[in-house]
């Protein structure tokens, strides 16, 4: 990979270059422009080969998590489809492919929870598969949100191996199936809906494709708020480059412009629908106690566990939780994570940790700190790494039903 060499001058310019030193395009060579580019199929059955063991290690873990959950259920007197289409956030989705928009709940506090809080491409996916086929809503959801996580470690793969190699991104696959709130990927939730988009959109910039990074960005745009991650990893990654190179070429600039489109497009439609213009989907997120309030509501509610032991223990957990994320960010910058990746995942921690309706689900696409820890495994020999990972792939399994059949994803 090609990297800009930038003046070693100074520490000021060296840190700065350290951080804007980032493959983003891989290079060509004399030789392969000489040879004639492999037709679309054979390409992507080439790819499908080489993800397949990804691919096949991910639905055995998601199979092993379902499997845990049916049983735990079983015991509970619990019908585990409904934990996974019918509860929470799944009926919101499903009333808004069903209904529309316009559903709201008044609660005794005065506060308004309304559907315009959740973006509208699960819900149009939803009623688009149920229009085709006899599936309900409900189960229509579950089955864009299980092939929706099937496209995401097909991005995540996609990524990884190409940035650190084929066995890193197997490792990086199995390791976001293995994340302890992981259940979640198997929900009619749209975190995996959303992840493949954006997994997808950042290995187009990477790759040069960036006219389809700009449609995935805007469709990602469409599906969670944090779409922006999306968005300010090509823009910003667009602006170096021009930087760099003092030019821009017509497909980088349309897909700049193709990538805020979805979430723009949704808030000023908002926006229209509540007469509050610019301020009406924020309005409506107040609503539902959620906004960025830099991290003031998640620091007092670790604050709020320090009132006696045990509860200290969950304190004191979170704290651990949290400075992991940090380091695993730190380690990224170390090992020269492309500026795009780096981008993205700090914007996705940043949302999820500063937002006032913290939720640990909420980091579900933050995939790239993962990939210290998949290059690290990927070094250690295959019965090994097989060992670690199915170990916690059956301690993932047991929590997701615990969670799920207690207090569960908000």
């Amino acid at each position: 990979m090609a990297y800009a060499t930038p003046p070693t001058h100074g520490p000021r310019t060296r840190a700065v270059a350290r951080f804007l030193r980032a493959p983003i395009i891989e290079p060509v060579t004399d030789l392969d422009q000489r040879l004639p580019a492999p037709a679309y199929g054979a390409r992507a059955r080439t790819a499908l080969r080489r993800a397949a063991p990804a691919l096949l290690a991910y639905v055995g873990v998601r199979a092993l998590g379902v499997a845990v959950l049916a049983v735990w259920s079983a015991a509970a007197g619990k019908s585990p489809h409904t934990l996974l289409t019918a509860r929470w956030d799944s009926l919101w989705y499903t009333r808004v492919a069903e209904f529309g928009y316009g559903w709201e709940v008044k609660l005794p506090d005065g506060s308004v929870h309304s559907n315009l809080a959740f973006f509208p491409l699960l819900p149009w996916l939803e009623r688009l598969v149920s229009a085709v086929s006899p599936l309900s809503y409900a189960d229509a959801g579950l089955a864009v949100s299980w092939l929706a996580s099937l496209c995401a470690a097909g991005g995540i793969f996609a990524v990884a191996g190409h940035l650190y190699g084929r066995r890193a991104g197997i490792c990086a696959v199995v390791l976001w199936a293995v994340l302890p709130v992981g259940i979640v990927q198997s929900m009619a939730y749209s975190e995996s809906l959303f992840t493949a988009l954006a997994a997808w959109s950042l290995y187009a910039v990477l790759t040069g494709r960036w006219v389809w990074a700009g449609v995935l960005a805007s469709f990602a745009g469409l599906t969670r708020p944090v779409g922006a991650a999306v968005v300010a990893a090509i823009w910003v990654t667009a602006a170096v480059r021009v930087h760099r190179e003092l030019r821009a070429d017509a497909r980088m600039i349309l897909g700049v412009v193709l990538a805020p489109l979805g979430a723009a497009g949704y808030v000023l439609w908002v926006g229209h629908r509540t007469g509050d213009g610019l301020f009406g989907y924020l309005d409506v997120q107040a609503g539902w106690g959620n906004g960025f309030d830099f991290g003031y509501a998640f620091a007092r509610f670790i604050g709020d566990k320090f009132t006696g032991f045990p509860a200290a223990l969950a304190g004191v957990g979170l704290i651990i939780g949290v400075a992991l994320l940090i380091w695993l960010y730190v380690i990224g910058v170390r090992q020269k994570q492309p500026l795009p990746l780096l981008l993205y995942t700090g914007v996705v921690v940043a949302l999820a940790l500063c937002a006032a309706g913290s939720k640990p689900r909420l980091l579900l696409p933050a995939f790239p700190l993962l990939l210290p820890a998949a290059v690290a495994l990927a070094r250690l020999r295959t019965s090994r790494s097989a060992l670690v990972l199915g170990g916690v792939a059956v301690a993932s399994a047991v929590y997701g039903a615990f969670w799920l059949n207690g207090s569960g994803p908000p």
